[in-house]
Order: structure tokens, then C-alpha cells, then sequence
């Protein structure tokens, strides 16, 4: 097709349909860090709210491959539909979550949902436009997370200012609604439906492998010490669930996660750099919030609008990301995305000690640019790489390894701030104590920050492009 990518085109109904659906992703994602305070100071668990964070990131991330095969065999429209489904009912049981538990074992069912949302959706744009075309398209899915960014931290800020947290949940439901009607409504597909064996032994080994690695890391030096026998079996018990994965992928006629996609250069590069773009993305949009609250005094609305300012770079770079590697390619604008990255999370790092609406503001706008200027670049390298059959997959590994990423982060960098904590006398009321613990986890978003400027100058200059949705598409208005 090449009737335009706008609104009025015969792709415009499907693009709306995107776009809303992506927003539930959006919006949820951005409104709940500001309530953390009010959230634990209703149910309690303050130690424990990482746990929301990379409870529902783990269940996204671990049945992301599974979504994605699906979607390659079964057609996207049935998985996002399947998604939107789950994550409605898993924003249900969080409204009406009575304790910190309830609440993390319905951000899992949500996280669910959100497996199938988020990577579907940016699958169905890349099948329904060409590489040139997704420069511009980008301009419009970007527009989603800029409206997120604003609406998400005010609403949720807002809410939480008014005791009002589990309305964050409740607003749910509505979109969820309209979005599934949309897909229903507009987008057709004419999906190549084969036979395929699911591939439940790999899925199954790379969920517990996945969750006792998160689990041993957030609940090391807090549950039980590092060295004691239950850290110990944790640890041991992820590692050998993993290499048991690692064995049956290998066998597998149709593996959940293909273990050749190591063997491509950009893709695995794309996967590096989107595990690192998740664990620096989790250290700030769930830190952020309760060091400026506690640390500065700022109200959750104030907190919130700050660390807003991230999720309005990063769309704005998205959207100008694809007319500088059209121009300058693909990893040029990856590799300029690191360095504005690097950057702004030492920055972030050297203003630590004295906390800062305004200076993480301008921060937050400066890394979440170079995170833009550095994912969309390489993802759509990564899909113009593949044809339609392996652009499911591919997608998810990328998607996977983000979401992995994230939730590693959120485990990883609370079990820094919680030793933090614990070594100033564990009062998690104090300013100075909060300053401390969040200036150590953003050393860790320093870390992450380099390790995206590395993979970003590990891809490959050239690549063969594959650009299949210049044909036909598989959809009608």
C-alpha cells in the first residue's frame, strides 16, 4: 500500500486502532509510579513495591515469546485481543486489591495482558507499512507515550494526592473496551494459519528460570541473607531451570524463543541494547518518583510531572529518530541515542545529592530522548531484517529481553536501594537515608546507560532489508 499512512488512508482506522490499544500500555505505565507513596501508606509494603514494578514486567516479559509464535501462526488480531482481555481483568482485581500481596498478584495477571499488547501492536506496524513509511508512522505512535507522559503522571499524582489510587486501575476499563472494539471493528487480517506444536516445556523452564532469578535478587539481603541456603537454592534453581531451557530450545521443532537469533548480529545487538534500555528505563520511572516525594518534599503530582518530562523525549526523539536513519542509518542514530543517554545519567548521577524537580525534569527529557534516539532505530533495523513468518518472533525476543531487562532492573537496583537503606538504619521516611539509596540506583541507570552505547556500536553498518509490507497488505478498511 502507499495510499499515505495519515488517519484519512485506508490504514488509518487500523492505525487508531494501535495507537489506542498501545495507550492502555502507556498510560498504565506512567501512572502508577507517582502513587507508590500513597499506595504503601493505605496497604502497607512499602519494602516490597519493587515488587509491583517487576512482578508485571516478569509476566509480560516471560509470555511475550509465546504471544509472539502465536501471532506468527495464529494471526496478531486473536493475540491482542487475547491480551486486552486479560489486562482488563488484571486491572479489575488491582482496583480492588486489599493488601500489598493482592495487589502484586494482580499486577502479574496484568502484566499478562501486557505481554500480548505492547509487541503485537508494533508488529501490526510492521507489517502494515514499509521501512520508509514507519519514519513517518512513527510520528503518530510516538504521540501515544507524549499524551501518556501527561496524562499518566498528572492522573496518577492527582489521584494519589486524593487517596484515590485504585481509580489509576479503574480507568482501565473504559479503554480497554474501546480498544477491543476497534481492533474488532477495523483490523482484518488474512493470516497464513498452519499447524504448530506450542512449545509448553520451554515456555514453562524459561517462566521459573526467569522468576527465581527476579526473586533471588529482590529478596536477597531483605527475606533471607545472600549467602544463606534459600539464596543459594533460588539462585541455583533459576540457573539450572535455564540451562534446562537452553536444552530443550535446541530440540524444540517450534522453540519459544529461537536460539539461532543469537547467531544474527543486529538482532542480538538490538537484544543487548533493549535489555539495557529496559533496566535504566525501570531505575528511574520507579525510583524517581519517591526520592523527589521523600527526598525533596515534592507532592506526587509535582514527582509525576517531572519524570513525565522522560516519556515526552523519548516519543519526540521516536518521531525524529526515523528521518535521521534514513538518512544516516540505522546505527548512527542508535549510536547518537547512547551518547545523549551516557550523558544525562552521569549528569543525573552528579545532581543526586541535592534533589531537584526542575533538574530532573531536564534530565529525565534528556535521557528519555536518547532512549528514543536508540530503540526505534534498532528495532526497525531488526524487523526490516526478517520476513512477515519470523517478524512475530523477532519482535518479541526484542520486547522479551526489554521486559527482562526491566524486571532484573526493578529487582536488581531495589535490592541496592533496600542494602542502602538498611545500612543507614533502614528508616524509610528520612530524606537523607532516600537520597542515598536512590543515588546508588542511578549509578546502576549509569551502567545501563553505557552498556546501550555498546551494543548500539556493536551493529552491523549494512543490513539486507526485507521490506515485505511494500506488498499488499493484510488488512482492508
Amino acid at each position: 500500500m502507499s495510499d499515505g499512512v495519515g488517519f484519512r488512508s485506508s490504514r488509518g482506522p487500523v492505525l487508531i486502532a494501535v495507537m489506542v490499544t498501545t495507550g492502555l500500555v502507556a498510560i498504565d505505565s506512567t501512572a502508577l509510579a507517582p502513587a507508590v507513596v500513597s499506595i504503601t501508606d493505605e496497604i502497607g509494603g512499602f519494602s516490597s513495591f519493587p515488587w509491583m514494578f517487576s512482578i508485571y514486567l516478569l509476566a509480560s516479559a516471560v509470555s511475550v515469546p509465546v504471544y509472539s509464535k502465536l501471532a506468527d501462526t495464529l494471526g496478531r488480531k486473536p493475540m491482542i485481543l487475547v491480551g486486552v482481555g486479560i489486562f482488563l481483568l488484571g486491572s479489575i482485581l488491582c482496583a480492588v486489591a486489599w493488601s500489598m500481596p493482592a495487589l502484586i498478584v494482580a499486577r502479574a495477571i496484568q502484566g499478562l495482558g501486557g505481554g500480548a499488547i505492547l509487541p503485537v501492536a508494533v508488529t501490526i506496524i510492521g507489517d502494515i507499512y514499509t521501512v520508509a513509511e514507519r519514519a513517518r508512522v512513527q510520528g503518530y505512535t510516538a504521540s501515544v507515550w507524549a499524551i501518556a507522559a501527561v496524562v499518566g503522571p498528572t492522573l496518577g499524582g492527582g489521584l494519589a494526592q486524593l487517596d484515590a489510587w485504585r481509580w489509576i486501575f479503574l480507568v482501565n476499563i473504559p479503554l480497554c473496551l474501546i480498544s477491543g472494539w476497534l481492533v474488532v471493528r477495523h483490523y482484518h487480517e488474512r493470516a497464513q494459519r498452519r499447524r504448530h506444536r506450542i512449545d509448553l516445556a520451554g515456555a514453562a523452564l524459561l517462566t521459573i528460570g526467569s522468576s527465581l532469578a527476579v526473586l533471588g535478587m529482590l529478596e536477597g539481603g531483605r527475606a533471607w541473607p545472600w549467602w544463606s541456603v534459600p539464596s543459594v537454592g533460588v539462585f541455583v534453581g533459576g540457573a539450572v531451570a535455564l540451562v534446562a531451557f537452553v536444552l530443550v530450545e535446541r530440540r524444540a521443532a517450534e522453540p519459544v524463543l529461537p536460539l539461532n537469533l543469537f547467531r544474527r548480529p543486529l538482532i542480538c545487538a538490538t537484544i543487548v541494547l533493549g535489555f539495557a534500555i529496559g533496566a535504566g528505563l525501570i531505575g528511574l520511572t520507579a525510583f524517581v518518583p519517591t526520592y523527589l516525594e521523600i527526598g525533596a518534599g515534592a507532592t506526587p503530582l509535582a514527582a509525576g510531572l517531572a519524570l513525565g518530562t522522560f516519556t515526552i523525549g523519548w516519543p519526540i526523539a521516536s518521531a525524529v529518530s526515523g528521518r535521521i536513519y534514513l538518512r544516516f542509518g540505522f546505527r548512527a542514530a542508535s549510536v547518537f541515542g547512547g551518547v545523549l543517554v551516557v550523558a544525562g545519567t552521569i549528569a543525573f548521577v552528579l545532581f543526586a545529592s541535592t534533589p531537584s524537580v526542575w533538574t530532573v525534569g531536564i534530565l529525565s527529557l534528556f535521557i528519555g530522548a536518547g532512549f528514543g534516539f536508540a530503540s526505534v532505530p534498532s528495532l526497525v533495523a531488526s524487523q526490516s531484517s526478517v520476513p512477515w513468518g519470523e517478524r512475530g518472533v523477532v519482535t518479541g525476543a526484542i520486547m522479551f529481553f526489554r521486559s527482562i531487562g526491566q524486571a532484573l532492573g526493578a529487582a536488581v537496583l531495589g535490592a541496592v536501594a533496600n542494602l542502602v537503606i538498611a545500612s543507614r538504619g533502614g528508616d524509610e521516611t528520612d530524606p537523607a537515608t532516600i537520597i542515598a539509596a536512590s543515588t546508588a540506583v542511578f549509578v546502576g541507570v549509569v551502567v545501563a546507560g553505557v552498556i546501550v552505547l555498546v551494543a548500539a556500536l556493536a551493529m552491523p553498518r549494512r543490513h539486507t532489508i526485507i521490506d515485505d509490507a511494500a506488498a499488499p497488505a493484510p488488512v482492508s478498511p
